[in-house]
């Protein structure tokens, strides 16, 4: 399975550095002449992949405006994307969850839980991944911690390391993932 991700354009809320989650936060109009460059940019990258079987976009605004701002609008809309739930510290600065669970949140985010359990959020992402997998090139319009979740995924099997990876609003990401990674995980959860 190909996948390329690109996490939503920037909110006013990242501008601020609070933290979303399931809040619905739009993006930030009207676009800069600097991120209507990086749109296309990511467009001709797209194009060398394209076509794709399938686009998909998060049940939150801000994915949807992206991937609309990226000409596509028809995508399917897939729950299993959406950002993390961050409880308590949605529309708080993200310093305040750092102070609070700084090397936990960096080191073994896995044992944490804020509105929903990062075990539970895990388990979202390899959903998506099980349900997909049939397809060999998807578009993902996504979030923060879902992209740098499936990243870590991708390099060492679980959400562990997703805390030590720096991912920008618009930054697009092409990954392949096994077949045996997938498989291999969707066992482990089964039992």
């Amino acid at each position: 399975m190909r996948i390329a991700l690109i996490r939503h354009l920037p909110t006013n809320w990242n501008k601020n550095g609070y933290l979303q989650g399931k809040r619905d936060i739009p993006v930030s109009f009207p676009f800069s002449d600097q991120l209507k460059a990086e749109i296309e940019k990511n467009c001709r990258q797209l194009a060398k992949w394209a076509p794709f079987d399938a686009v998909f976009a998060s049940s939150l605004m801000r994915t949807q405006q992206t991937a609309n701002a990226y000409g596509y609008d028809s995508f399917m809309i897939e729950r299993d994307l959406d950002e993390l739930n961050f409880g308590r510290y949605e529309g708080k600065p993200k310093m305040k969850l750092l102070q609070d669970y700084g090397n936990q949140w960096i080191e073994q985010p896995l044992v944490l839980e804020f509105g929903e359990s990062l075990v539970d959020f895990q388990q979202r992402i390899f959903s998506f991944l099980h349900r997909y997998n049939h397809l060999d090139k998807i578009l993902v319009f996504g979030h923060g911690s879902w992209i740098r979740g499936l990243m870590s995924i991708a390099t060492s099997g679980d959400i562990n390391q997703m805390n030590t990876i720096v991912l920008r609003n618009n930054e697009l990401i092409m990954l392949s993932i096994l077949e045996r990674l997938i498989r291999t995980k969707k066992q482990s959860v089964s039992n």
